[in-house]
């Protein structure tokens, strides 16, 4: 369909809303959403620059309510882009095999052991900039570390 086409019959279907809403006709369509008027009263407001008084007249504003079937499909690709972006991390794609569950050698320090022969965090000379990771380290490990 040529885009001046498409265009014209978009703005048609725009009018004949406008018109309904004008009319306080309710516009429901099915899977999307529905639109309606809502009445507002009159009240009084504050400017909020100069904190003064300001009479508000009652207006009548149109209102969208958005339909169950696309409050679906938008959580469902919501959803979807939060998994992707979980297993895209900082660590790289989802681990397999037996070290998926193990830290990264960037969330814990290694163990070295002190004189009296417990392991303790390891401490480096390095400055602090050149050893930290911009990763969260998971609570347990900060635990465990701690």
């Amino acid at each position: 369909m040529p885009k001046g086409r498409a265009e014209l019959l978009i703005n048609a279907i725009f009018d004949c809303m406008e018109a309904s809403l004008r009319r306080g006709e309710r516009i429901e369509i099915r899977g999307f959403g529905s639109f309606e008027i809502r009445n507002y009263r009159a009240y009084e407001g504050r400017n909020p620059r100069t904190g003064s008084s300001v009479s508000v007249k009652p207006k009548r504003l149109p209102f969208f309510k958005v339909g169950k079937e696309l409050k679906e499909r938008v959580n469902a690709a919501a959803v979807r882009a939060a998994a992707a972006a979980n297993a895209n991390t900082a660590h790289g794609p989802a681990k397999s095999g037996t070290d998926a569950g193990a830290p990264s050698s960037t969330d814990v320090a290694p163990a070295a052991p002190t004189s009296g022969g417990t392991p303790t965090a390891a401490t480096s000379s390095a400055p602090a900039s050149a050893t930290r990771t911009t990763t969260p380290v998971p609570a347990s490990i900060q635990r465990a570390n701690a």
